[in-house]
């Protein structure tokens, strides 16, 4: 009798553990997809320049993300069965599964203790360019999409030493905006599940960021 409870408790316990690996991996799938389609990050994803390297880490985080969720609520599906059916083989494709998700998990975090700011040396590049082609050429295009940086992430141009900013900032700032801006050494900007941004001070940067105080 004590035994028979014993493998009840045993076999609630990893319906439970199931359970919530299940629900791990519908959260990354559901970060992933809100990270991926949030306007943040596809307002410079889609910004056509012949450098984008954004655009890459964009794509791969969100591959990354929906294939690591796929692996672990497969795990989780096939442990809750093989605890139900009591399967070794299914056990074992479970521990496989988990096995996968593991090593996929070793790799990005290698990449996130070596680039830790690439992601945001990305995006700063690409904000960069796109100021840099609308002060020397005023495309309306581009002008289009500056605008579209500076109304989504609350800032307001940047002091350049290539040259007079003021009238770039004219035309793609709100008046608001203008009137309210604070200086500081870099755009904030939001992370996901597997790489955050830190602010920091590059040397390699054109110039200081305002954004306006909120």
């Amino acid at each position: 009798m004590g035994l028979r409870c014993s493998v009840r408790t045993t076999k609630c316990q990893l319906l439970v553990t199931s359970l919530c690996v299940m629900l791990l991996g519908f959260s990354i799938a559901t970060l992933s997809t809100v990270t991926h389609y949030r306007l943040h990050f596809t307002l410079l994803s889609n910004i056509s320049l012949e450098n984008n390297s954004y655009r890459v880490i964009h794509h791969a985080a969100f591959y990354f993300g929906i294939c690591l969720s796929m692996t672990l609520i497969l795990a989780a599906l096939l442990s809750a069965a093989a605890t139900v059916r009591e399967s070794q083989c299914l056990t074992a494709m479970g521990f496989f599964c988990f096995a996968l998700a593991f090593c996929g998990l070793i790799p990005a975090a290698c990449w996130r203790y070596t680039h830790g700011t690439e992601v945001e040396d990305s995006m700063m590049d690409v904000y960069d360019l796109v100021y840099e082609e609308v002060r020397r050429n005023a495309s309306s295009f581009r002008r289009h999409e500056l605008t579209a940086i500076h109304e989504t992430f609350l800032c307001c141009g940047k002091h350049s030493p290539f040259g007079d900013t003021a009238i770039v900032e004219h035309k793609t700032c709100p008046s608001n905006q203008l009137r309210d801006a604070g200086q500081v050494y870099g755009m904030i900007l939001t992370s996901f599940l597997w790489f955050s941004i830190h602010f920091s001070s590059n040397l390699e940067r054109k110039g200081k960021y305002i954004l306006r105080e909120r």
